[in-house]
């Protein structure tokens, strides 16, 4: 009997397959399942995708800034006062990584408070000063003569926070009302302080540093060579330091003369012991501040003024205007010829960094930009300790490029020109500094760290075959030849006569009087101004309308090149809980929450150094004690073996 293959007779039945509908059931399951796995991958893709380009959007999108309202001004500035805020890293961010502290341009601080007494919607002037972490001498400066303008016009002007240190109190001097809440305090530590030297730490692990630089107080080598600071080192310090400690103690004196700052920084320990260790009391019988009080009575008392903020729920809310909202009410005025601004802050370095850091070929890249676009003249606003020698004078090449059409540059100093920040200024016909503003540094330098000793201790040596002096140099594992250290330090010596040369010649000087002044020694603007390194005392606004008067402008704008609104900032403060606008999580900012955080800063600032010695850069004309934020002092993403070393160490 023939059997068709596959199949089997089922007993009392019919022939059916021989593992009954199992087989094709099953492949026919697998089929569906797999078919609804592709449908299933197919969507996650594409709602990934959509979500992927919604995020863009939303981060790339600017928030409305609001319809200006009666009320108050209310300025919480939550971080820093610089001149160009870094762009801020969303991934960081959103995905949890180490927050960054917010920056908020001092132009549009200024600016909005400035805006403030002659918008009649506006009553009053606050500032939150309770996350405030501080800005330059010179930043400080300006946002408090914008407030002695709102005082003009008789509005008030009140300020409030946890705690207030040195720039706090210089901004709460200019306030008509000064708040502060009852368990925080007011205290004035002054500039300066101590420093790390690190030359014993190296010479443990057998690092040498070779050191290739001219002028006598060209100090930034060192921390890596001494354990304490030179003679001359100190002696500039103090020059520049007292400087500056005696514009702040002049500013705050002529703002709030009641203020006994005599009090507060001869005997700091018995004055706080004769308020019985009461920081609040203390501060009010130096007259630091007016009133003691939470954020609710603080806010009771601006409501009364500004109106109660009838949206709010919060107790103490009152009716308010943001600064972005301000400003946007009131654009800045475009018409007539173009007088560009471009800014120099931070770090000059290789590149195309910034804003935040100054990138040579960025801003070389601005500047050229103004020239195509027929700028009628050029501010340069400088805010930088210097740094890439190659980088600087790219920036300075830019700039005669600009003048070679005949049209002005003017330079604007703001808390610090020094080193590289001045090479970029010696294209200037006029250069404008404040008397607090630190500039000269004129000086170069070189640093290479090498570890045939370190490598020695180990074991391990060095030997090969050369066929010419500089065969294999420069090598950091073996060792440097002693040709090849000549030629570094006739190199850097070359530099340093061409800064000189250059200063002259910007300064119709000889070349043997700008020795005399340069060494790599930090000046004052007031003393720079003295010797003739600076022309004029004036801001910004000083220097715009000298250089629209040199062009023989009649009708003028100021142009700011590169200084668009950083996209993410104000999508990332109200994911994180950072704006402005919202009260966020205070921090621990009486006495021991101020030193904590000033050892964290400090522990910072000491790896920061270290990573610097080990990151590759050439030649540099920088100052590296001239009080620049902690951000400007290395490039973003960027590790050299030191950094390694403290991992290793435990450092960080």
């Amino acid at each position: 009997m023939l059997v068709d293959a596959g199949l089997a007779k089922r007993p009392g039945g019919p022939y059916v397959p021989a593992n009954g509908c199992k087989g094709h059931g099953m492949t026919f399951a697998r089929k569906v399942w797999h078919f609804l796995v592709a449908i299933k991958d197919g969507l996650v893709l594409v709602f990934m995708l959509m979500f992927f380009i919604l995020l863009y959007g939303i981060l790339t999108g600017r928030p409305s800034p609001g319809t200006l309202v009666d009320g108050a001004l209310l300025l919480r500035i939550n971080g820093v006062v610089v001149e160009e805020p870094a762009p801020r890293d969303p991934l960081q961010g959103l995905f949890g990584g180490a927050s960054q502290p917010r920056e908020y341009k001092a132009r549009d601080l200024t600016r909005a408070i400035e805006l403030a007494a002659e918008d009649d919607r506006i009553k009053a002037v606050v500032l939150d000063l309770s996350q405030f972490m501080g800005g330059g001498l010179v930043n400080m400066q300006e946002l408090g003569a914008a407030m002695d303008k709102v005082r003009a016009a008789k509005k008030p002007v009140l300020t409030y926070a946890m705690a207030y240190t040195d720039d706090g109190v210089m901004l709460a001097a200019h306030a008509s009302e000064v708040w502060l809440h009852p368990l925080g305090g007011a205290f004035v530590t002054g500039p300066g302080g101590n420093r790390l030297y690190y030359a014993n730490l190296l010479k443990r692990y057998n690092v040498k540093v070779h050191v290739y630089k001219v002028g006598t107080f060209k100090d930034a080598v060192e921390p890596y060579i001494l354990d304490k600071g030179s003679d001359p080192s100190k002696e500039a310090r103090r020059a520049v330091l007292g400087s500056v400690w005696d514009a702040w103690k002049a500013d705050v004196a002529k703002a709030r003369p009641k203020a006994n700052i005599q009090l507060v920084t001869s005997d700091p320990a018995g004055w706080l012991e004769a308020a019985g260790g009461d920081a609040g009391k203390a501060a009010l019988s130096a007259g630091l501040v007016d009133k003691l009080g939470d954020e609710v009575a603080f806010g009771d008392r601006v409501k009364a003024i500004a109106g109660e903020d009838v949206l709010a729920e919060v107790p103490g809310s009152f009716a308010h205007n943001r600064y972005e909202t301000l400003l946007a009410a009131h654009p800045e005025e475009d018409g007539g010829e173009e007088v560009a601004v471009v800014t120099v802050a931070g770090q000059i370095v290789d590149g195309k960094a910034g804003p935040g850091l100054a990138g040579g070929d960025r801003i070389a890249k601005l500047i050229d930009k103004a020239n195509t676009e027929d700028a009628k003249a050029l501010v340069l606003r400088v805010d930088s300790p210097g740094g890439s020698v190659y980088a600087s004078e790219r920036i300075r090449l830019a700039l005669e490029r600009f003048k070679a059409k005949g049209r002005p540059v003017v330079v604007s100093m703001a808390n610090v020109a020094a080193s590289g920040g001045y090479w970029v200024s010696t294209p200037a016909s006029r250069i404008f500094a404040e008397p607090g503003t630190i500039t000269g540094s004129i000086g170069i330098f070189a640093l290479i760290p090498s570890f045939e000793q370190t490598l020695q201790s180990f074991g391990v040596s060095s030997d090969g075959v050369k066929t010419t002096p500089l065969s294999g140099q420069p090598d950091l594992l073996g060792g440097l030849t002693p040709e090849a250290e000549r030629m570094m330090q006739a190199n850097i010596e070359s530099n340093y006569g061409r800064f000189i040369g250059l200063v002259a010649k910007s300064r119709g000087k000889q070349p043997a009087q700008i020795e005399a002044i340069a060494e790599g020694r930090v000046w004052d603007g007031g003393t720079a101004r003295q010797n003739g390194l600076v022309d004029q005392f004036g801001g910004l606004d000083d220097a715009l309308a000298f250089a629209a008067s040199a062009a023989k402008l009649e009708k003028w704008h100021a142009e700011y090149y590169g200084s668009d609104a950083d996209p993410y900032g104000s999508l990332l403060d109200r994911l994180m809980g950072g704006d402005e606008e919202e009260e966020g999580q205070q921090s621990a900012t009486d006495l021991a929450g101020l030193f904590a955080a000033q050892q964290e800063q400090r522990l910072a600032g000491a790896l920061a150094e270290l990573q610097w010695l080990g990151t590759v850069r050439g030649a540099q004309a920088y100052c590296l004690d001239c009080q620049v934020p902690l951000k400007s002092v290395l490039p973003r993403g960027r590790t050299g073996w030191a950094a390694n070393l403290a991992t290793v160490l435990g450092l960080r």
